[in-house]
């Protein structure tokens, strides 16, 4: 049965969002521009029509919610992005892996703001929810999903499969036909930090409106030196949030995918940290003008230029005109021009009104001082503009081919083939800027500066800096020039805002929010050069011998190939892979897959041996279990020279969409992470059974010695037996096992085929060691020689292609980045209580 009703009334709620946000405009609009007597009056129908507006929207999120729980993959949306299968937290994440589920947090999330802007804000309220309402107009239209005058206007979550697929036969011959399963969620999105990190990251996106929007009501409404107060505060905020769900992604990427790293210069990576730079430039520049009334234009148009530059990354992920050249970016749902649309008129508005203020926003008559804090605080808001501008000159190639091609000149730039060493090579010089910058400007901050008293407030600092620096690069042995003037650089950052704390230490402790920061982002920065720069390869192949001639040197030299069970000598590691493992339901810990036994549903498995935890059974044998058999884990097992041992287990992901993906697991340390990957493992479905091969009949007698797959083996008995596990033997039934031993490289094993007969007919029951690749079938006995036969086979030995990396002192970029956050926290707090103050002395 069809649920169209859930899906009619989430596609009724989603017009009623942008009826209702489009009336909240015009009311709010109406009661800015109108005379006090008739304010109130458009004002209270502006707040009511947005309380619609939000009941709307939470009544989308509950329908398409509703739809997704309950698995009615009669609908597009459903069937895509989730299955049967799917535990609850990952059910969340389903929710926004679409672009239409994407949209629909964002939209949420500014409803949220809106709704703590109506209820805090006083004088900005009309103005500030008039571009808010505005702002919802145009998002809640990316997922409106109808057609007007042949023009489709976005793409709703509540179409059904057989609307979205109507040229699929199987609608064709059955309208009504609903699918039993959907696709699920991409593998790779399987991860706690993905159910965390888009909400965050929205949000992030979201809080750019409200500067935005302050900026924009102060200049519309001639308001331009008031709007900075209120907008302070978001700001900081804005750029927590943000910069926080930038981080949460480098995390998820250090943790999933297995380039190696946290930060791989992706497209659509850059397409979000170049408006945090500028955001962070701008909250700076506003700090400026509320301390000394100077930089308020470029406060302004850095502003602006966050929330466009938002929308421009919007733009690029969503467009598709990213194409190949992202993973992250979305498939082209048909919204390129509608999207094009939103970012050229928001630019457009802005433009016309900032010229048309221009002249009415004050500027400094004052000439700038290179010891004044306002030229220190310029400067390094150019730097990081710069910083920003780099990336998005390049980031944007495709856009630059698309406007020329569409003017008819033929263009092809592609982006670097070399993302990581392109963009490094200018952000690291940045870097160092940023870093000189943030500890030197500290001090024109908090005192009046000259020639005088600059070179006796650096000294310290700086024989500081060279004295801890040297050491450090003596004991961690920093030798490239670029990498020594980062660190140098990152240090001096670190000492510098350490002595501003310290003279801060009788003053409020609300002050020190910009030191804090400082020192954080000071942290990333080395730990950064570390973690990257002093990445070491450990799987390094010195045997000489190739792994494949299919693939090129580079990969032979930095990988080693594992055979099940047999030891391998990696630096000054012992390895040893122990088998494939997965995930089971209500049992901690992995399950190795050799003691389960697959039915016909690949989700459930039966235990073929008793599953134990600390000595206690937890799923006894013959009991079901179960599993997620996309994520196969690969038990290697760590003997280090002081005898201490650990286990990894990284992963493969059977990936629909990518094939096989490999994601690491990460020995953590103090002062280095360990991060391994499989490059290759054969053998991953279920469908991908094993060729065995007939080496050899062999004639035996036993006390005999032979080789089976160039290992020594001797057949040491031949009994009757009256048991065999799983088979039931009947009173007649002949049953012969043979005891042969096998000296392996590492350990020695034992292989018992049995010659069962029954009926007067023969079956041959064999056995496998799969840590030697080899099968045993009992075939024949001879009485007259004393002899028997037995049958050889031999398959490719269960192995792994496995990828090593040292990444060093990176927990000191986890801990700039804690700093970070807590410099923002307490920054907020006090930009918040100033506001605050001046809502309550009537100066909001």
């Amino acid at each position: 049965m069809i649920h169209s009703f859930i899906g009619n009334l989430g596609h009724l709620s989603v017009i009623v969002a942008f009826v209702s946000s489009l009336i909240a405009c015009f009311a709010f609009y109406k009661a800015t521009t109108s005379n006090q007597l008739k304010k109130q009056g458009w004002l209270s129908y502006g707040q009511t029509a947005f309380y619609v507006h939000a009941v709307a929207v939470l009544s989308v999120i509950v329908c398409l919610y509703f739809i997704v729980y309950n698995h009615y993959f009669e609908y597009h949306y459903a069937w895509s992005h989730s299955s049967r299968q799917l535990p609850f937290y990952y059910m969340i994440s389903c929710f926004w892996e679409g672009q239409e589920g994407s949209f629909l947090l964002w939209i949420f999330w500014n409803v949220v703001l809106g709704m703590v802007i109506l209820n805090t804000s006083r004088t900005w309220k009309a103005p500030v929810m008039t571009i808010f309402a505005l702002v919802q107009g145009f998002l809640t239209s990316m997922i409106l999903g109808v057609v007007i005058f042949n023009i489709k206007i976005g793409s709703t979550p509540f179409i059904l499969l057989r609307d979205a697929m109507m040229d699929a036969p199987v609608f064709q011959m059955n309208p009504d036909f609903i699918p039993e399963d959907g696709n699920g969620l991409n593998a790779l999105l399987q991860n706690y930090w993905m159910v965390i990190h888009p909400p965050t990251l929205f949000l992030g996106f979201a809080t750019t409106l409200v500067p935005f929007a302050y900026c924009m009501a102060g200049l519309w409404t001639g308001k331009v030196r008031e709007w900075i107060r209120p907008a302070l505060p978001w700001a900081l905020f804005s750029a927590m949030v943000l910069g926080v769900g930038i981080l949460m992604g480098a995390y998820w990427a250090y943790e999933t995918l297995n380039f190696g790293g946290y930060w791989n210069w992706d497209p659509v990576e850059n397409a979000v940290y170049v408006p945090w730079l500028v955001l962070v430039a701008a909250y700076h520049t506003m700090i400026t003008y509320r301390n000394s009334n100077t930089a308020l234009k470029t406060s302004v148009i850095l502003v602006v230029a966050t929330f466009i530059l938002i929308l421009y990354s919007t733009f690029l992920t969503r467009s598709g005109i990213l194409g190949e050249s992202s993973v992250h970016s979305f498939t082209d749902l048909g919204l390129s021009g509608q999207l094009l649309i939103y970012l050229l008129v928001f630019t457009i508005l802005s433009i016309l009104i900032i010229v048309y203020r221009w002249k009415d926003i004050p500027t400094s008559k004052k000439e700038v001082s290179t010891y004044s804090r306002e030229f220190w605080i310029f400067v390094g808001a150019t730097t990081l503009c710069l910083m920003g501008f780099q990336v998005l000159v390049a980031t944007s190639f495709p856009v630059y081919n698309s406007i020329l091609n569409g003017i008819g000149f033929e263009s092809n730039m592609a982006l670097p083939a070399d993302q990581v060493s392109y963009y490094t090579k200018f952000q690291l010089w940045f870097a160092v800027a940023v870093a000189l910058l943030s500890g030197t400007g500290q001090f024109f901050w908090w005192r009046k500066m000259d020639t005088k008293l600059l070179r006796e407030t650096l000294v310290g600092p700086i024989l500081i800096t060279l004295v801890v620096s040297a050491i450090i690069m003596w004991i961690t042995k920093v030798t490239e020039f670029a990498y020594i003037v980062l660190l140098v650089a990152g240090i001096y950052s670190v000492i510098a805002n350490a002595k501003i704390l310290w003279n801060l230490k009788n003053k409020s402790w609300h002050l020190s929010g910009g030191a804090i920061a400082h020192i954080g982002i000071a942290l990333m920065l080395i730990g950064i050069m570390y973690s990257s720069g002093y990445s070491k390869i450990v799987s390094l192949n010195k045997s000489g011998l190739l792994i494949s001639r299919e693939v090129d040197d580079e990969f032979n030299l930095q990988n080693l190939i594992l055979f099940l069970n047999e030891p391998r000598e990696m630096d000054k590691y012992s390895l040893i892979y122990e088998g494939r493992n997965v995930e089971a339901d209500d049992v901690s810990g992995y399950v190795p897959v050799e003691i389960l036994s697959p039915t016909n549903d690949p989700y459930y498995w039966i235990a073929a041996e008793d599953v134990q935890r600390n000595g206690r059974v937890v799923k006894a044998r013959g009991d079901t279990l179960r599993i997620s058999p996309e994520n196969i884990y690969f038990k290697v097992r760590y003997q280090q020279q002081n005898g201490q041992d650990f286990t990894l287990y990284p992963r493969i992901q059977v990936n629909a969409s990518m094939g096989q993906v490999a994601s690491p697991d990460i020995k953590r340390a103090v002062t280095k992470d360990l991060y391994t990957h499989l490059s290759y493992a054969p053998f991953m479905t279920e469908e991908e059974t094993r060729e065995w091969t007939h080496s050899d009949s062999l004639t035996i007698q036993i006390g005999e010695r032979f080789f089976i797959n160039d290992y020594v083996a001797t057949l040491n008995d031949v009994q009757r037996v009256h048991n065999i596990p799983d088979i039931k033997l009947e009173e007649d039934d002949i049953a012969v096992k043979a005891t042969i031993s096998v000296a392996g490289n590492s350990d020695d094993y034992t292989i018992e085929p049995i010659f069962l007969i029954r009926d007067q007919r023969v079956a041959r029951i064999p056995d496998v060691i799969n840590d030697l690749g080899v099968r045993v079938a009992f075939s024949k006995i001879n009485p007259a020689t004393d002899s028997f036969d037995f049958d050889i086979y031999t398959t490719q030995k269960d192995f792994v292609i496995l990828k090593a990396i040292e990444k060093p002192y990176i927990n000191i970029l986890w801990s700039g980045t804690l700093l970070l956050v807590f410099g923002y926290v307490i920054a907020i707090r006090r930009r918040y209580r100033e506001f605050v103050l001046s809502r309550n002395k009537g100066l909001e």
